[in-house]
Order: C-alpha cells, then structure tokens, then sequence
C-alpha cells in the first residue's frame, strides 16, 4: 500500500537523494526533480527495483520560470500527492565583499522563490485532503548567520520563519510542516560553494546518511524543528520559549522605559537655559 506521492526536489543528488531512497522504504510512491535528468534515471531504476515503488522522473531546472510552472501545476493536479520535500538549493560561503551580488540574487531565487511557489501549489490540495507533510531543508546558519556567507544564511532563515508561520497557519488542517536545519554534511555542496568539505574539522561534518535518517526521526516524533545534531530537544524549546517571551512585548503603545529616558537627557536644556541652542 503506497503512502502516496512525495515530490524531492534536489533530487539529483545530496540530501534529496537520500530522502528519495529512505521514503521509498517506508511506502512513499516519488516524483523526483533536479536538474540532471541521467542522475534521477538512475536513481529512479535504483530506487523502484529496491522498492517496487512507483518513480517518476521531473527533471527541470527550478530557476526557469517556465519549468517551475509546469512543476506547480503538477503539484496543483496530482491528487496523490501527499508529501513535498523542498531539498533544492544552492549556498554561498565566501564574505559579503567577495561575493558576485549576481549569484547572491540566483540563490535567493532558488532557496527563497521556489520554495514560496512550490508551497503555495501544494498546500491547497493538501487542506483539501486533510493531509499532507511539508519538509523544508535550511540550516543552523538560519540562527548562527554570522558562520557563513549571510545572504545564503538569510535565505534559510527565511526557510526557517517561512516553516514556522505555516506550521501555525496549517498544523490544525492536518498538515505537518517541519524544518530541518543541519549543520555541516558530506555533500557536494561544500565543493559546490567553493570551500572543499575537507578542509571543515571532520568532528562538524556529519554523513549524509545519518543526517536524513536523523531528520526522518525527527518528522516521527512530531519535532516541527530537527537539529540532528543538537544532543538534546530541550534546548530548542529553550530558545523558542525565549522567543514567544519576546513576541509578548513587540508591540506596545510606547516606547520602552530606557529609550524614553534616553530621549528625555537628549531634551534637557543647555546652561544658559536655550534648550537645543549653541551658542554664537
């Protein structure tokens, strides 16, 4: 009995290939997208004799505008579907002056733009069956952008805020939404980025098997957050307890005591009683 359809983008290759062979073993049916059609057929032959699960090969690459509309509205049609995995992306590690602004804005398209229009093709249907999972791939640098180029550390903190407002808005209409944020991983991205993954300290740098299965964990125990390194849970619901603490006072009628205050010293009146004056 298949789970239904999960869509991987990414799948070419990395982190969306592994979760394409992990949930073909628990049951899922795949529709795998990337951009190197030869990759996905083999891993799409690989995949259905292992499993006998249904493989559908998308190939596309996200960044044309008029592959990503075919690829919503497959999402938008395919009453199956029943899982998106949103794994497609680029990173960055080079500083901000160094950076090509060019590249920065093409990564913003794949790691934010994409992931907004895959959503919103989805999620109807999803409220509509009444169920359906949302995974989002970002990274520890969405709450440490300082480790790493921070425009790719910008992007994935939009992934994480994106993940938290729909795990808000949509969780009681059946859907799950989690965001899997993990540090270092033996892909390809490294090279890709141009920081050769061996020259990271091999005691940060987690295989890639054990980060999907550890994110796949994560989806079973309802985390809507999983840090598969982080040893212990309680120390993200410390930082999202602190968080809610925060949202209590953002917004208030006034300004807080210590700014007012502050203002009050900038008002006070010079010596010779002209307020804000110099003197000639």
């Amino acid at each position: 009995m298949s789970l239904g359809t999960a869509l991987i983008t990414g799948a070419s290759g990395g982190i969306g290939a592994a979760y394409a062979q992990r949930l073909a073993r628990r049951g899922y049916d795949l529709a795998l997208v990337g951009r190197n059609r030869s990759r996905l057929n083999t891993l799409a032959a690989h995949v259905s004799d292992e499993t006998g699960r249904e493989v559908q090969v998308l190939a596309a690459d996200l960044s044309d505008r008029k592959a990503l509309a075919g690829l919503e509205s497959f999402l938008n049609e395919d009453a199956s579907l029943s899982m998106l995995v949103n794994s497609a992306g680029i990173g960055a590690v080079a500083p901000l002056l160094q950076s090509d602004v060019a590249k920065m804005e093409e990564m913003i398209t794949l790691n934010v733009s994409v992931v907004i229009r895959l959503i919103y093709a989805a999620a109807p249907g999803f409220v509509a069956r009444g169920k359906g999972t949302i995974i989002n791939i970002s990274s520890t640098v969405a709450i440490g952008p300082e480790t790493l180029n921070g425009v790719y550390a910008g992007t994935k903190a939009f992934v994480l805020a994106l993940s938290q407002s729909l795990h808000h808005e949509l969780s009681g209409k059946g859907i799950r939404v989690q965001a899997v944020l993990p540090g270092p991983t033996l892909t390809e991205f490294w090279n890709v980025a141009g920081m050769p993954v061996h020259s990271l300290p091999s005691e940060i740098v987690m295989p890639l098997g054990e980060m999907v299965d550890a994110a796949l964990a994560g989806l079973e125990l309802g985390e809507f957050a999983t840090i598969p390194s982080l040893p212990h849970i309680a120390d993200w619901d410390a930082f999202e307890a602190a968080r809610q603490t925060l949202l209590l006072n953002l917004s208030h009628a006034h300004p807080a005591a210590r700014y007012r205050k502050q203002s009050d010293k900038q008002q006070l009146p010079s010596h010779d009683g002209n307020s804000g004056k110099r003197h000639q």
